[in-house]
């Protein structure tokens, strides 16, 4: 494996590596530290059987949201069919502004907005594609090109009842008295903790999944497996307040994800997403 990996490093950067070792990098690819013979050293990301259009996507992501200037993003230094190579952030221990430091930058981020609900670029969640096709509203986004897709996915692989279908259906019937009429914010789209990375003290992002979207989906993901602290929170909402009632739209936002996990993970996810409909009916 590693010279697949290696031969991919040459044709990126013109430079091989003099050292190369796994690192943590989430559970779809294989994550790399290389060493390069110039001096450099970076983050390679590796799938022998992407998706076509996987890593492309991604470096489109991360340059989109660099282009907002909120929030650090490790530069693109290229991209294969195969690998994907970055700027290597060093990670490090959190300092006392951090949390905080993560809600400005957020709210910073989601103020440099989008020009339509959706975006004009492929992208993924994980491995799945995103459907990305303009939509006039959010619920229209919501309901269409996210929550819809994935329930017919969950369904067809017997992760998931047929009745998902009919609920959805009833959401979006109500979706004018779901949430507010915001303009698209700029989403990182897959924003749980382990794709934020602490280095040098500061935040930064990681694999996004990027679109342009309702603000409150960053921060309700951030929020679904405990990673919304109370100072990002307070640093967001002092920087850009949130509509009222935002908490109480958290489940509406969560459920994307939680079929997300269904899908790539199994049906023992399924109870949360029943959970997460109840609260929104």
């Amino acid at each position: 494996m590693s010279a697949v990996v290696e031969a991919s490093l040459v044709a990126i950067t013109g430079a091989a590596a003099r050292r190369l070792e796994r690192v943590h990098g989430g559970d779809i690819n294989q994550a790399f530290r290389a060493e390069l013979t110039d001096g450099r050293t970076v983050f390679v990301k590796h799938d022998p059987a992407p998706p076509a259009g996987l890593f492309a996507a991604e470096a489109h992501g991360l340059a989109w949201l660099a282009a907002a200037g909120a929030l650090r993003v490790p530069a693109v230094l290229g991209h294969d069919e195969h690998a994907l190579v970055l700027e290597w952030l060093a990670p490090g221990p959190a300092s006392a502004d951090t949390a905080a430091a993560l809600g400005r930058g957020l709210a910073a981020l989601h103020r440099a907005g989008a020009p339509r609900f959706g975006l004009d670029a492929p992208s993924f969640i994980a491995t799945l594609p995103q459907d990305n096709a303009p939509a006039a509203t959010w619920d229209e986004l919501w309901f269409q090109r996210r929550l819809a897709p994935m329930v017919d996915r969950a369904i067809a692989l017997g992760r998931g009842p047929a009745r998902w279908r009919r609920v959805v259906d009833e959401l979006a019937a109500r979706a004018g008295a779901l949430a507010p009429a915001e303009p698209p914010a700029r989403l990182h789209g897959d924003l749980w903790s382990g794709n934020v990375l602490v280095s040098g003290g500061a935040p930064a992002l990681i694999d996004p999944a990027v679109y342009g979207g309702p603000r409150e989906v960053d921060l309700a993901m951030l929020a679904l497996f405990g990673g919304l602290e109370p100072l990002t929170l307070a640093a967001y909402d002092e920087a850009f307040p949130l509509e009222p009632g935002w908490d109480e739209r958290v489940p509406l936002w969560q459920l994307y994800p939680l079929l997300v996990h269904v899908v790539l993970f199994g049906g023992g996810y399924a109870g949360s997403v029943e959970r997460a409909f109840v609260a929104c009916l």
